[in-house]
């Protein structure tokens, strides 16, 4: 299951990781809206993520290993367009606990 991103670059983001990551789910939350006036922020909005991605090729990796494989599908848009992101990568037996 995926949550339906509602942005432009939420969109561009839920699409790279499904087709990098076949996650079971995914999530990409737009945090932008809290950082209002903070370093980082962009008027155009979507410049802060959290993104919850529940995949099975995350399997026998640790954190930092997941956490790679999400910045690698996404690497250009953390370079030009998204200040911050936050990563919840689990596996399915993770996530059912």
């Amino acid at each position: 299951m995926t949550d339906k991103p509602t942005g432009p670059v939420a969109a561009e983001i839920a699409r790279r990781l499904q087709s990098a990551l076949s996650p079971e789910r995914l999530a990409v939350i737009d945090d932008s809206e809290k950082h209002r006036g903070h370093a980082g922020h962009d008027a155009r909005g979507e410049s802060h993520f959290t993104v919850e991605i529940v995949s099975s090729l995350f399997e026998g990796q640790n954190r930092v290993a997941r956490q790679r494989a999400v910045n690698a599908a996404l690497a250009d848009l953390l370079a030009q367009r998204v200040h911050a992101l936050a990563i919840k990568a689990r596996t399915p037996a993770e996530d059912a606990t």
